[in-house]
């Protein structure tokens, strides 16, 4: 087996890790050379570590497992300690480790986001996709509105728009055009049967046990399509292959674990921050395939919607004070430098909540200063990761 992976696949859990089995067998079922691909597996001490890492041996796959105590001890053995607390406990932020580690070990040229309740579709080479999508050069269908957001659904017949899309922003009118494509960044992978809701909508659409009445089939995305620039879109973390230079702009913010009770919104905000940079640096967010299968669990809509509620209206401005900084950035880090500083000193007391965008913007500083201290490591003194 190879010891030069390329590929971290980041992947949460505290439940159903077996979906790791069923990725990797996508993978080989369409020879795509599972070598390259490092699993890392973020959980928590509560959890069955040893059937996780037994079951990457038995994939015959390289990767590791962290739950909250080997997390500590990652950010100890770099003399990264004072960085701990950018990790919220209990949240599916904790995905942001999973940045920390890609950016620890500089072969790693890409990453990928892949939740624990999702499979992949058997006919479809879901890591061949999403590299194919890094990778793709010509003209694309670009998708734009007069509310200045794109809905990540509107291809289907279901008048759907998913978790994170602002309120203010529907009822749009779409416009449809073509772009040249030469410079992807991230591609997302959307989804079928559980559509990704929010739980006002969820409720809305009659359901609750935390899903949907409504679900998404292939035929819901015809077309894979990027945002126009200038436009923003909802970016989910469930089925999402990145490059490794947008790490710097893609922190997943500090959720849950926070004095205001926000949740829910860790990759919606960072996919508005990624789309900032793009817009500002050229380069382009790919939208559609590969599709997985969304297998949410049931759960009460009315505990979603309880950790939802207190980012709601943040939720409806976040965008608007990215869309207002960064203009003059020449870098994914410089971009998201000027946000967390637009964050951080900006007075947000007319908003619900509206001091855990002080507190995001310190996060994001300090998420900066820690990519920075990593990076500084590898030049000062280079030492072994679970790589080598």
């Amino acid at each position: 087996m190879s010891n030069r992976p390329d590929t971290c696949v980041i992947v949460p859990t505290i439940r159903e890790y077996d979906c790791v089995r069923s990725y990797v067998e996508n993978a080989r079922e369409h020879e795509f050379d599972t070598d390259r691909l490092f699993f890392v597996l973020i959980t928590e001490d509560f959890c069955d570590t040893v059937a996780m890492e037994r079951m990457l041996d038995d994939l015959e796959v390289s990767g590791a497992v962290f739950d909250g105590t080997a997390r500590e001890a990652w950010f100890d053995d770099r003399g990264l300690s004072e960085y701990a607390d950018l990790i919220p406990a209990a949240s599916h932020a904790q995905t942001s480790f999973g940045l920390l580690y890609l950016w620890d070990d500089p072969r790693f040229e890409y990453g990928v986001f892949i939740d624990d309740d999702t499979l992949p579709h058997a006919d479809v080479n879901f890591f061949g996709t999403h590299m194919d999508n890094l990778h793709y050069e010509g003209d694309l269908r670009s998708v734009r509105s007069d509310e200045q957001w794109v809905n990540v659904l509107h291809e289907g017949d279901n008048d759907l728009y998913p978790r994170g899309y602002p309120y203010a922003a529907m009822d749009e009118s779409v416009t449809v055009e073509t772009e040249h494509v030469d410079s992807v960044v991230a591609s997302q992978g959307l989804w079928t049967n559980v559509p990704d809701l929010d739980a006002v909508r969820i409720l809305m659409d009659g359901d609750l046990q935390g899903q949907a009445q409504t679900r998404t089939t292939r035929e819901d995305f015809e077309t894979d399509f990027v945002a126009t620039p200038g436009q923003y879109l909802t970016v989910c973390s469930m089925n999402l292959a990145f490059r490794r230079e947008v790490v710097p702009a893609f922190y997943q913010l500090p959720m849950d674990d926070n004095d205001w009770e926000v949740g829910r919104f860790d990759d919606i905000w960072s996919g508005v921050f990624l789309k900032r940079a793009c817009d500002i640096l050229g380069t382009q967010i790919y939208n559609g395939d590969p599709l997985c299968e969304h297998n949410k669990a049931p759960r009460s809509t009315f505990d979603d919607l309880q950790n939802e509620v207190a980012g709601l209206e943040l939720n409806e401005h976040v965008w608007e004070v990215a869309d207002g900084v960064g203009e003059d950035a020449d870098s994914y880090a410089g971009v998201c430098r000027a946000i967390a500083d637009e964050l951080a000193a900006g007075d947000w007391s007319e908003w619900n909540n509206g001091a855990f965008l002080n507190e995001c913007g310190e996060a994001m500083r300090s998420w900066l200063d820690c990519l920075n201290a990593i990076e500084e490591r590898q030049t000062e003194a280079p030492t072994p990761t679970a790589l080598d």
